[in-house]
């Protein structure tokens, strides 16, 4: 049987069709969220439709990944950072839009899941991915099957506070983990210190010629990760731990940032790995269509 994806994602909507784990087809589209929420729907459905007819009528799952979570209470969609999607029927106008099930997920939970069974976290019981992107997820994967919670918030590391009185997040709260290092935190973070707007490449590049001003802010990003980091090995202790998305491109989180987990854990020892993604920016549109129903 084939697995249709879909991972729906503030800037870009990424499908995938995969027969026995094999990619057949990908495909990206922008979002277009400035369009409103029934934009979204169309331009899903204007997806899926390409992929369905490269099915050719043979038979398919369909799931869709997303930031965010449908609510156990209401079925709408909650916390999201794409915030027109907030407070909507997601699953049910897709379901009557496309006229079939579909099975909606956290992209972070899709991540995690696709990095468990065919990348970075193969063979390991308890795995956590992160997603250190434009925002800052995670998702927690046992023997094989994602875990999300009576909340459906499992894994939601992201808004873990460390400072109450810290810069202000989407969701309302102060000083959540995202807020500081996350990519879109980082670059916040970065143009409040020094003025300067800059994409975290280019902090990166910056910290990586030496410059002081990249330096000391970056060492403040591996002390905040290890805190962050350190406070969710304490809770669940993984097998693995998984980074995803534009931060776990930096070299220096898997020796500087790793120390930094090290110092803070409750233990003698740091045994767990922390290791970057095995599948690229793959893994959260493969995971979408490995959940799918």
């Amino acid at each position: 049987m084939l697995r249709i994806g879909i991972d729906l994602g503030g800037t870009k909507i990424e499908g995938v069709v995969l027969e026995a784990g094999r990619i057949l087809f990908r495909k990206r589209i922008p979002t277009e969220q400035e369009g409103g929420y029934e934009h979204i729907l169309g331009r899903i459905r204007l997806l899926y439709e390409e992929m369905a007819a490269i099915a050719g009528g043979r038979p398919y799952t369909f799931g869709i990944g997303t930031p965010g979570a449908l609510s156990r209470h209401t079925g709408l969609l909650k916390n999201s950072n794409t915030l027109c999607l907030n407070g909507r029927p997601l699953k049910a106008d897709l379901e009557r839009l496309l006229g079939r099930r579909v099975e909606v997920q956290n992209d972070a939970n899709c991540f995690a899941m696709a990095e468990a069974l065919q990348g970075a976290g193969t063979g390991k019981e308890l795995v956590f991915g992160v997603i250190l992107g434009t925002g800052c997820g995670g998702g927690i994967v046992m023997n094989g099957q994602v875990r999300t919670g009576p909340q459906a918030i499992a894994g939601e590391w992201g808004h873990m506070r460390i400072d109450p009185n810290g810069p202000l997040c989407y969701c309302g709260q102060r000083g959540c983990v995202e807020t500081y290092i996350s990519g879109g935190g980082l670059e916040a973070r970065y143009k409040e210190r020094f003025g300067e707007a800059l994409s975290f490449v280019e902090i990166a590049e910056r910290y990586r010629r030496q410059e002081a001003d990249a330096v000391s802010f970056l060492r403040d990003f591996f002390e905040n990760f290890g805190r962050a980091m350190a406070n969710l090995v304490n809770i669940l202790d993984p097998d693995v731990i998984v980074l995803g998305g534009g931060v776990s491109n930096f070299e220096a989180i898997y020796t500087e940032g790793v120390a930094a987990v090290a110092k803070h854990v409750f233990s003698d020892s740091f045994d767990t790995p922390i290791v970057k993604h095995r599948l690229g920016d793959s893994a959260g549109v493969i995971g979408a269509a490995l959940i799918g129903v």
